[in-house]
């Protein structure tokens, strides 16, 4: 029997594909299931295969699936319908089977709706999906009903069965490391919080599940192993249980894993324990959940924190080496100018280095969902309109939408114009042993302005200035080679030729192994026409593409 789990594409295209590339992680976990109880099974990440349709009946005319499982979010609930009326077109006895988020909310509307949908797993979709797969290969279809966890058709009446049990034991999983690969994992289930917008607490539930720190570090050691070294630890809150955290920090460094991961706390568990042994096990952002500057409109929104929480959790993540991310929520209710002011007051107290803002939208599984459903006598039907969300302005005339997007605007470009005064006000702590560290944290800094993402932002002046003085904080630290070349680049820009190859053969002389820095020096010589020099750091480089145009036109120079 074949199976395949496919995540599909969203119903519309973002401008940073990072926003809906990503594989959610239970999907590995449904895969590695399959794997461990011997099902042919594979894993399709489809998020942009509508760029060339053509190829959907191609892969499943190759691939031949008895069953596919497809995770569903509000965002690729179309995709996924869409593959799956063509998947039914090639074989009208194939199973399909929706999991996920939004089919765990709307498992009615998916079988009401959508015959070419056959099943739907609710919850936690491992052992309900087994279970389902066991069933549908032995073609006993009488036992479905006693299957916990899921929803189906049958004589056309819509039939759910029992709430399966949450799984006490996340050790028990296989690790789907042992079969897949990918970047991001969690180490807990479940939020005990209730923010109105949020449908996590109701699809993992309240109570917080935890994978034990070995468990954890041993995942994080299949994937290095595979070549991974960069991770997205997607928690709700990672930081929940104080030593549960140490531990796993500790065992990092105990393992040598050489890694750089993000994480998701809430303002109120971090301090200073944590976050020196997050700095040392490799975490180099958190992202925090702030939503408004207006106490006000968190109450409204059920974010308990208060102010003050907020501002020491920026400045402790700061002065350790840590990029405070801050995400923020406009266009809630009672938003005004007076309110967006207090966020844009709180942005200056906190200084975060990246904001990410968004407008407030309606999802099922959440409090304004229901209170949306309640208020205009509205039916899970409404997602019948290709839509990815519910806007919350769209359901409140006091919020018009072009004063919503200006909030929006004047919050970005807040941060854009004051972004120089955050990078020079951040104080390091003075503790040698994380001097390493702190260079790290300057020159990833400094990158973001001089060739990464900030470096495209008009709005933001004297990127590179503000690059170079980072890259300079970063050797009073410690040498660096990402600084190297970051001094190097901005030198090369500005044509000083010369001074870029100082400080680029600097660079090569502490990190001779450092493709980027060789291949930086290497054209630097090319523009002062020595290309003889050029050649002696270029030829280090021969498997590069890039590295060889330059080869190329060095030989041509000399006339080889």
């Amino acid at each position: 029997m074949k199976i395949l789990l496919i995540y599909p594409y969203p119903l519309f295209d973002r401008s940073q594909e990072e926003d809906i590339k990503p594989v959610p992680i239970g999907v590995y976990y449904v895969g590695a299931v399959l794997k461990e109880n011997h099902y042919d099974v594979e894993l399709l990440n489809w998020h942009n295969i509508h760029k060339t349709p053509q190829r959907i009946a191609e892969v499943l005319l190759e691939k031949k699936p008895n069953i596919i499982g497809f995770s569903i979010l509000n965002a690729n609930r179309w995709g996924g319908i869409e593959i799956a009326e063509i998947a039914k077109q090639l074989n009208p006895d194939i199973k399909i089977v929706f999991g996920g988020v939004a089919a765990t909310f709307l498992w009615k509307h998916f079988l009401k709706d959508f015959p070419q949908i056959d099943f739907v797993v609710i919850g936690e979709g491992e052992y309900a999906f087994l279970n389902l797969v066991k069933s549908i290969e032995k073609g006993n279809y009488t036992n479905i009903k006693n299957i916990k966890g899921i929803a189906f058709r049958k004589n056309g009446k819509i039939i759910k069965t029992k709430h399966a049990d949450p799984i006490q034991n996340l050790d028990e999983l296989p690790i789907p490391a042992n079969y897949f690969e990918y970047q991001h994992i969690t180490s807990s289930r479940g939020c005990p919080w209730k923010c109105t917008f949020c449908g996590s607490p109701k699809f993992w539930g309240k109570k917080i599940r935890f994978h034990s720190p070995e468990n954890f570090v041993k995942h994080l050691e299949l994937l290095y192993d595979k070549g991974v070294t960069f991770f997205y630890v997607s928690d709700d809150n990672f930081t929940i249980k104080k030593n549960k955290v140490i531990e796993i920090c500790r065992r990092i460094l105990d393992k040598g894993l050489k890694i750089t991961w993000v994480a998701i706390s809430r303002v109120s568990y971090v301090d200073e324990d944590i976050l020196y042994w997050m700095r040392k096990a490799g975490c180099i952002q958190i992202s925090y959940g702030i939503e408004s500057g207006s106490q006000k409109i968190r109450d409204l929104l059920n974010k308990n924190i208060r102010t003050e929480e907020i501002k020491n959790a920026f400045a402790l993540t700061h002065k350790y080496g840590i990029i405070a991310r801050a995400y923020f929520i406009y266009g809630s209710p009672e938003e005004s100018w007076e309110t967006i002011q207090e966020t844009i007051d709180l942005i200056h107290q906190i200084k975060p280095l990246i904001c990410v803002s968004y407008v407030l939208e309606i999802y099922p599984g959440t409090r304004l969902y229901l209170d949306f459903q309640k208020k205009f006598n509205a039916t899970d039907d409404i997602w019948l309109k290709k839509i990815e969300g519910i806007c919350y302005f769209e359901t409140d005339p006091n919020l018009p939408q072009e004063t919503v997007f200006a909030f929006g605007e004047k919050l970005r470009t807040e941060l854009y114009e004051n972004i120089h005064h955050f990078v020079e006000s951040i104080s390091l702590i003075a503790k040698e042993e994380l001097y390493e560290m702190h260079a790290d944290f300057c020159s990833r800094l400094g990158i973001t302005f001089s060739h990464g993402d900030y470096s495209r932002i008009e709005a933001i002046k004297d990127k590179d200035k503000i690059a170079e003085k980072l890259f300079k904080k970063s050797l009073s630290y410690y040498p660096n080679n990402r600084t190297y070349l970051g001094l190097g680049l901005i030198k090369q820009n500005r044509k000083e030729f010369e001074e870029a190859v100082k400080i680029l053969s600097k660079g090569v002389e502490l990190f001779p192994e450092t493709e980027e820095l060789n291949l930086c020096l290497g054209i630097n010589h090319m523009n002062l026409g020595d290309y003889d020099k050029a050649l002696s750091y270029l030829l280090k480089l021969q498997h590069s593409k890039e590295a060889s145009y330059y080869i190329e036109q060095c030989h041509k120079e000399l006339g080889d």
